[in-house]
């Protein structure tokens, strides 16, 4: 039975468990709050933008720091790709070890939204801690916050399709004006791994802001 996590809490994900990590899913899902039209300005206005919550993790080393930022462009500038962080445009690990299998761009349907694959029996010794955040894309553009978001989870389900644990969260009224959040890590412990819930909400919709903490 998978194990449901408060925020704080955590569980060990180890093979003692009877879990099969050599291929974990972190699968992510949310529901969005319907936006109702007032009167008939809301009938002729522009149809709200679609809530975009983007996946995105953070491979730290044993000093709780990215690495490597990947190699620079032409200009010399940073990109991302490449390097130990997994997102839109960059959505597998050079190490082929985790990787982002998609982006879905409105929360519809059931089950997970997004999903980052993590061969956790594989994953280089260097590699420690993995953040996993959630962000919406252009969400202070668009207006959109945690506030409207419900139902949303993280859950860990190992190589056999076996759930083993699931943090719940939910937005309301407190949360409308968060566009992140840092969810969920996966850490070492011992030959073994264990997952914490964390849950904390950010204004920022800009993951690459809550990247300057681990750089």
């Amino acid at each position: 039975m998978a194990v449901n996590l408060k925020k704080g809490e955590g569980v060990n994900l180890s093979k003692d468990g009877g879990h099969d990590l050599s291929m974990v899913t972190i699968g992510l899902g949310w529901d969005v709050v319907e936006q109702k039209k007032k009167g008939l300005a809301g009938f002729f206005s522009k149809p709200p933008a679609d809530y975009d919550l983007d996946a995105i993790a953070f491979l730290l080393g044993k000093d709780g720091k990215v690495t490597s930022l990947g190699p620079p462009d032409a200009n010399g500038n940073t990109t991302l790709i490449g390097g130990d962080v997994v997102f839109f445009n960059s959505m597998r690990h050079p190490s082929g070890c985790i990787w982002l299998t998609g982006d879905n761009r409105t929360g519809a349907g059931d089950g997970d939204d997004e999903q980052i694959i993590v061969k956790l029996d594989s994953l280089p010794a260097q590699y420690e801690t993995i953040i996993f955040i959630v962000a919406i894309y252009q969400g202070k553009e668009n207006k959109q916050s945690f506030g409207e978001v419900q139902n949303a989870f993280i859950r860990a389900v190992d190589a056999k399709n076996k759930e083993i644990c699931r943090f719940n969260i939910s937005g309301d009224s407190t949360y409308s004006r968060f566009c992140s959040m840092t969810f969920a890590e996966v850490t070492r412990q011992g030959s073994g791994w264990t997952f914490r819930a964390i849950g904390t909400p950010h204004e920022t919709d800009r993951f690459v802001d809550l990247l300057r903490n681990y750089i």
